[in-house]
């Protein structure tokens, strides 16, 4: 059969589907979503473009159907990408009602291809107007590729001190080993396909918005009709006696993540920090080095995040895979032999043996080069945007991890969110807005870490939470809390409990409120997917 030939497939009778519902189709192979709504039946690709996950098992609330896994969204009567992780939208079927059969219209090539790039515009000679996208991660490429579908027909220019096109940095700390270019966001050709100039290894110094001109380290400048800033975090640096020895090592680019996994082959790894990063890193090593010790200021890991029950199971976890961890403490100095790190010494005197030391002690903000500039800044750093991601100069933007921004589900509460979820969703929304679309950021914030094959799912605002419902158990490895504030859900996390934290995202997202009632309620999953 060749790309072209039309295929014919019946997936149902017209009855078999009630409105509001969506069922998994084989057709040639190929796994597709049908859904039924307000009596139209629409056929998309079954599996999201983000990670592959089945949407059949998501949240379905009128068109759109949201991923079980990260939470992305797409419209089923399209398949357009409407909620981030993610860059390509969903293939879309023909779909025929006749005699009562329903029936996807389509061909081989296009039920072969799983992913859908949108159609974008390209440069034009006589359009002379600049974006300048400071940072390549997932606001900055998000921007650029929502411009060019928008129809932005100007100059697009990416620029980043890193030497790698945009790449997939959840996985820095997931895969230590993996190559740069295998988790590029984009292939090369794409950029030049649609006209998007990416400047890799060019670092920008200052910003001067009276003249519309960033300033690079070189010397050279680059004029802008608006700009973008997306230049995420950085680590925070060491700062006890023998911080600058060699083999202590920081994480944020592709080299770091491969020096780290190949220093601690066999050898002994002491991690600074309990969070995330730590987490991850220390999953990740437990079977390729010699021991690895974890350091942290709490009593569990994750503690403030996601509360110490939860905290308890991960570190069991990893005790379990011989990981140790030193709760309750830091380091007090880190020694060395032949400038090089020897051991660690905490702060009630224990010494650790250490080879390798990874710190992972939390971010900053990268604005250092707006000093001086008329964009605005909070205390620890963070740029200023408002609901459009507008900085305090006219069109100068800024997005992603950089960012202070208004939380709609917190009635406009400045947060500052390091989330892969959300640096999508604004560098979407600042697109929009260049383009005077007037559209607000309005995403549920969305994030998950991964420890040994299980992972851990979480969705809403928790920050100052009074009280958490679990549900399930702990034991067994499937649990649910709920994060309460005033009796009202802020915030859920999940293990092996799918699809319900996409199911609170969606709640809350429609603007309603979860309340404790309604979690403690025997059949609270029926309760939240009807509110």
């Amino acid at each position: 059969m060749n790309g072209n030939e039309m295929i014919t497939q019946e997936l149902c009778k017209e009855l078999d589907m009630k409105d509001g519902e969506m069922k998994e189709f084989q057709v040639q192979g190929q796994s597709i979503l049908l859904v039924r709504n307000n009596g139209v039946f629409s056929a998309v690709g079954n599996k999201c473009s983000h990670f592959g996950a089945p949407l059949s098992k998501g949240v379905l609330v009128g068109d759109r159907v949201r991923c079980p896994w990260h939470g992305a969204c797409f419209n089923v009567r399209n398949g357009d990408i409407e909620e981030f992780p993610g860059l390509d939208s969903l293939p879309c079927f023909k779909v025929t009602v006749e005699n009562g059969s329903v029936c996807i219209v389509t061909n081989k090539k296009e039920l072969e291809s799983a992913k859908r790039v949108k159609c974008m515009s390209s440069r034009s000679a006589g359009d002379r107007s600049t974006v300048v996208i400071i940072g390549t991660g997932p606001a900055a490429l998000v921007c650029a590729e929502t411009l060019r579908q928008e129809g932005y027909t100007g100059r697009i220019v990416m620029v980043t001190r890193d030497k790698h096109m945009p790449y997939d940095r959840t996985k820095l700390s997931k895969s230590m080993n993996a190559k740069a270019v295998d988790i590029y966001l984009r292939p090369a050709e794409f950029y030049k396909d649609h006209d998007i100039e990416v400047w890799t290894e060019k670092e920008v110094v200052s910003i001067n918005s009276d003249d519309a001109r960033v300033k690079f380290k070189d010397g050279s400048f680059l004029q802008y009709s608006q700009l973008l800033i997306a230049t995420g975090s950085r680590p925070r640096e060491i700062k006890c006696p023998g911080s600058t020895l060699k083999n202590i090592f920081y994480l944020r680019f592709p080299e770091e993540a491969n020096a780290i996994s190949e220093a601690a082959n066999g050898k002994n790894v002491v991690i600074m920090g309990s969070s995330f990063i730590g987490m991850e890193i220390a999953a990740f090593l437990a079977d390729k080095a010699n021991s690895v010790s974890v350091i942290g200021r709490s009593d569990v890991p994750f503690q403030a995040v996601l509360g110490a029950q939860i905290g308890e199971v991960a570190m069991k976890l990893l005790k379990e895979q011989g990981v140790n961890f030193y709760m309750r403490t830091e380091v007090r100095e880190i020694r060395e032999d032949n400038g090089q790190v020897k051991e660690v010494i905490l702060r009630n005197g224990t010494q650790l043996p250490a080879d390798v030391v990874v710190a992972g002690i939390g971010v900053t903000p990268v604005s250092n080069f707006v000093k001086g500039s008329r964009v605005a800044v909070d205390t620890k750093g963070a740029i200023y945007v408002d609901q459009f991601m507008r900085t305090s100069v006219p069109d100068v933007y800024a997005a992603g991890d950089v960012v202070s921004f208004p939380l709609a589900m917190m009635d406009g509460h400045r947060v500052n969110i390091g989330h892969w979820q959300m640096a999508h969703a604004h560098g979407r929304i600042a697109a929009l807005n260049m383009l005077n679309k007037q559209v607000p950021i309005n995403s549920v914030p969305f994030f998950w870490t991964s420890l040994l094959g299980k992972s851990i799912r979480y969705a809403g605002f928790g920050e100052g939470y009074t009280e958490i419902v679990m549900k399930g158990t702990l034991e067994e490895l499937k649990f649910l809390a709920f994060y309460l504030k005033d009796d009202t859900v802020v915030a859920v996390s999940s293990m092996n409990y799918d699809p319900i934290v996409s199911q609170v995202a969606e709640t809350i997202f429609t603007g309603k409120n979860i309340t404790k009632k309604d979690v403690l309620a025997e059949d609270f999953i029926n309760i939240i997917g009807k509110l």
